[in-house]
């Protein structure tokens, strides 16, 4: 034990593991406040479309020897979470159905460019670095931190600013339009947030992985707590810990950030299921 935490202690002292922690809780804390909303909504998997739609437009910043792909790959990317929310509510082509089009698609074209354009040695390497995340937690530069930081802020504030609409909206979309709240409008402000928090953990977890931030937490919530705020701030919690955990456990095995980081979320979402089932016998005991 003396010797793991000597290791840490060691690991601390460098920059770009202390710029790794703040990155990763942040985007756990910005996933698990919309996650939450997302699933009770049955839109959990808004998430991997719009990872997808940010692979392809990293793929086409690529080809275009952009040397900051963000300027390219976060407007894009609200621009399609947008479409995305308006075709979802056409009555010819459903919300799942329009996220499995923009998905497959943009994943596709995305892979194609890169073949097409690729102007590197390694291409499989660096297609498997977007879609699973970078196998190092050396590429976080201090301009990304503080991106990451700003962008982070914004997002929280929004949420706290909205929180009680979004809750309503969350709930009884029609009830809260017949009472003045305009769900459109909240469900486009939904969107281009989980646009911004894809975009910022791209190079993190990656584009396939991405999902998982959002969803695990707040299923690991809902199976002990039923209230819409204990879960939330249960989620966000859950989220923290494994984001934190699952890169120093990364940092010590020396395995990839993000595929650790999700392996954490799905312990933890076992360890709540548990923790459910046994409230729940109990409770049915007392009965």
């Amino acid at each position: 034990m003396t010797e793991i935490a000597d290791k840490f202690v060691l690991y601390f002292q460098y920059p770009f593991v202390q710029y790794a922690l703040i990155v990763g809780v942040l985007i756990a804390l910005c996933s698990s406040l919309l996650g939450v909303t997302l699933v009770l909504k049955r839109f959990s998997f808004i998430g991997d479309g719009l990872s997808h739609v940010a692979f392809g437009a990293m793929a086409i910043a690529a080809a275009m020897n952009l040397t900051n792909n963000f300027l390219l790959v976060l407007p894009v990317t609200i621009i399609c979470a947008i479409l995305l929310l308006r075709t979802g509510q056409n009555a010819k082509i459903k919300g799942d159905a329009a996220i499995a089009m923009i998905s497959v698609g943009t994943l596709a074209i995305g892979y194609l460019i890169m073949n097409v354009f690729s102007k590197s040695s390694n291409l499989a390497g660096d297609v498997c670095t977007t879609l699973f995340g970078s196998t190092s937690i050396l590429t976080l530069t201090m301009t990304e931190v503080w991106l990451c930081v700003i962008l982070s802020v914004l997002v929280i504030g929004v949420f706290l600013l909205f929180y009680h609409k979004i809750f309503a909206v969350t709930f009884d979309e029609d009830f809260s339009t017949a009472t003045g709240v305009k769900a459109k409008v909240y469900n486009l402000i939904l969107a281009v947030v989980i646009a911004v928090v894809i975009v910022l953990a791209m190079n993190l977890v990656g584009a396939l992985l991405i999902s998982a931030l959002v969803i695990f937490p707040a299923l690991s919530a809902m199976r002990v707590f039923k209230s819409f705020k204990a879960v939330t701030v249960c989620s966000l919690i859950v989220s923290v810990v494994c984001a934190a955990l699952g890169l120093l456990i990364s940092i010590i095995a020396g395995t990839p950030v993000g595929s650790t980081i999700v392996a954490v979320d799905i312990a933890g979402f076992f360890i709540f299921s548990m923790a459910g089932f046994i409230t729940t016998k109990g409770l049915m005991r007392r009965g």
